[in-house]
């Protein structure tokens, strides 16, 4: 064998044994979901529930509001990532085709933001909508994930990969930067943005610190903050516990399901890859 074949063979052994420990959690929780309260508690556990209770399922969700969870949890997701992207775009487009004064000073600056922790806004934030009045309601939820530099600078790399002859022809032609960014830039762009609004979705919807210190009643909680206060109702109803994770969770792996081939294309003509 050449070292190609067993750097190789190496490869795919790691990337394997790592599929493995990411997908057992979600067997287990998904095998834990459909097993009766006592087998839960049985040592050893088993690894195949005895008698399959698919009712578990609808015990867990009418164990609790889950349905206005879920549409606080789709609204948000849905705002958040339109009005995201919309910022991302035209901050992008900013960034890497116009020319203004304190360009790169703005944009360093920007930058730097990338290193404060997101823990850190958390009472700045809380203290400004709360003087606002917005505390436990959608704008809370949403405003202060309107804008992300992170997306900002991941779709600039990407814009500055189009020609810039292309931006020269099109202001020859007395096309308007308004015109070129959504009718050009935009549809080339299209493998990124929807990589970016995926992850943003994705996001948004298993997003547990900030709803549970801005929101304050079931009416305005979100899917993972219901989880929570569910785990401190159904106690050690772990097969409950486990049905209320599984119908959390399936809906974002659909999306990646069905959005991953985009989120590779984005992240790679972003030029962020490793």
């Amino acid at each position: 064998m050449t070292k190609k074949s067993i750097s190789k063979i190496l490869l795919y052994f790691i990337l394997t044994l790592g599929g493995i420990i990411m997908i057992v959690p979600f067997l287990w929780m998904i095998v834990t979901a459909l097993k009766t309260g006592s087998e839960t508690a049985k040592i050893p556990p088993t690894l195949i529930p005895q008698n399959p209770q698919w009712g578990n399922f609808i015990k867990a969700w009418n164990a609790a509001p889950f349905l206005r969870y879920f549409l606080n949890s789709t609204f948000v997701m849905i705002v958040t990532t339109i009005g995201q992207i919309i910022t991302t775009i035209l901050g992008a487009f900013a960034f890497a085709r116009l020319e203004f004064y304190g360009k790169k000073t703005i944009f360093i600056l920007c930058m730097a933001t990338m290193m404060v922790p997101s823990e850190m806004l958390i009472i700045p934030n809380f203290v400004t909508l709360s003087k606002l009045g917005m505390i436990n309601t959608y704008a809370a939820l949403i405003v202060p994930w309107l804008a992300s530099f992170f997306a900002v600078f991941t779709l600039r790399q990407t814009f500055m990969t189009i020609p810039d002859e292309l931006y020269y022809a099109a202001k020859i032609d007395g096309t308007s930067d308004w015109y070129f960014l959504w009718r050009i830039i935009v549809p080339l762009s299209k493998s990124t943005i929807v990589a970016l609004a995926t992850l943003e979705m994705i996001g948004s919807w298993n997003s547990f610190m900030w709803p549970m210190i801005a929101t304050n009643s079931d009416k305005m909680r979100t899917l993972p903050v219901g989880l929570s206060a569910f785990t401190t109702d159904a106690g050690t109803q772990y097969q409950l516990l486990m049905a209320a994770s599984t119908i959390i969770v399936i809906p974002m792996i659909v999306i990646y399901v069905f959005l991953q081939k985009y989120i590779i294309a984005g992240v790679t003509r972003s030029g962020l890859k490793g």
